[in-house]
């Protein structure tokens, strides 16, 4: 059981529902949801449309989520609508990658700290890391004291840090692919077992599944790399690897789709804490919201949005609360 401050419980209250679960929305999404509103309006992207479109997310939405994450740049007048019950985590990395070296080094927003993120009434930073645990130390290396340093300053302001981590393979193009499902689950567990070491001071982590739901025996679409015995087996080993609460993240799946990757965590008996949702729930309402009109926009939100996150709420009844790993020295 990790011990945590009276505070950081505090924040974890806010962030999560009743049973401890953390059911949690995401709009962080920067320049690919700038690129998708501007190809649904068939015009050159704005930053106004995209802080439109987190605002009519955060209005119709939250009343159904325990909390939502967005970031600082264009999500923070959505966080002024969001309902009086949910809880806030704001993001603490800039977008992206740098793509002039190896390693998908990330960065920090430049005129952010944890003290701003405090601020302006998170409950939580959020961090994210891509991370390829089998390339050389010095590149992971650079990484793993980035994190420190985060957590130290989440650790200053008595905020959970959330971490979130994006696995790959630096000698692989397409994390969909084939080639990476077949190394997917190692990549994944790995990063979870480096990441629970105390030295990070990291409260929650938000992980992928341990394989491609398109990969998997009774929902492949081309080659069948692991039997559904084989990805529950995984989902398990996922779930043994870590101390900490840990919550899945949607990976641009659908919500269908998404639900069903929820359902076979509880039947393999994983000890997951809730979900950090995002496209699953909304992506679809990018279509009418910048090509119809908000109005329209947002009336897809308020129905089917709300229907997509509300069978999500039902399928986590087997989540565990963050309580049984956490608890308040």
């Amino acid at each position: 059981m990790r011990k945590i401050t009276a505070e950081v419980a505090k924040h974890m209250e806010k962030l999560s529902n009743d049973a401890g679960v953390i059911s949690a929305l995401a709009i962080d999404q920067r320049g690919s949801l700038k690129r998708m509103l501007a190809e649904a309006a068939n015009k050159p992207a704005d930053e106004t449309t995209i802080v439109d479109f987190k605002k009519a997310i955060s209005k119709e939405l939250t009343p159904y989520a325990s909390s939502i994450l967005t970031d600082p740049e264009y999500g923070l007048p959505a966080t002024k609508l969001r309902d009086e019950n949910c809880g806030l985590l704001l993001a603490y990395e800039k977008t992206g990658y740098d793509t002039t070296e190896p390693g998908r080094m990330c960065d920090l927003i430049e005129d952010q700290s944890g003290l701003r993120i405090k601020e302006e009434g998170a409950d939580a930073i959020k961090f994210l890391v891509y991370y390829d645990a089998d390339e050389p130390d010095a590149i992971n290396d650079k990484k793993r004291a980035f994190v420190e340093r985060v957590g130290a300053e989440a650790k200053a302001n008595d905020l959970p840090l959330f971490l979130e981590l994006l696995t790959y393979d630096g000698n692989m193009e397409d994390v969909k692919s084939a080639e990476y499902a077949k190394v997917k689950a190692h990549k994944v567990i790995e990063a979870m077992k480096e990441f629970s070491e105390p030295r990070y001071n990291v409260s929650v982590l938000k992980v992928e599944l341990p394989f491609n739901l398109k990969y998997v025996e009774g929902f492949a679409e081309g080659d069948v790399i692991y039997t559904r015995a084989e990805a529950l087996n995984l989902l398990k080993e996922q779930s043994d690897a870590t101390d900490l609460p840990y919550i899945f993240l949607s990976a641009g799946v659908t919500s269908e789709e998404f639900i069903v990757e929820i359902k076979m965590a509880e039947e393999a008996g994983a000890q997951f804490n809730g979900v950090l949702c995002g496209r699953a729930t909304w992506k679809p309402a990018i279509k009418p919201f910048a090509a119809e009109g908000e109005e329209v926009g947002s009336k897809w939100l308020a129905e089917q949005g709300k229907e997509n996150i509300e069978n999500l709420n039902a399928a986590l009844k087997g989540a565990k609360s963050w309580k049984d790993k956490l608890t308040a020295e």
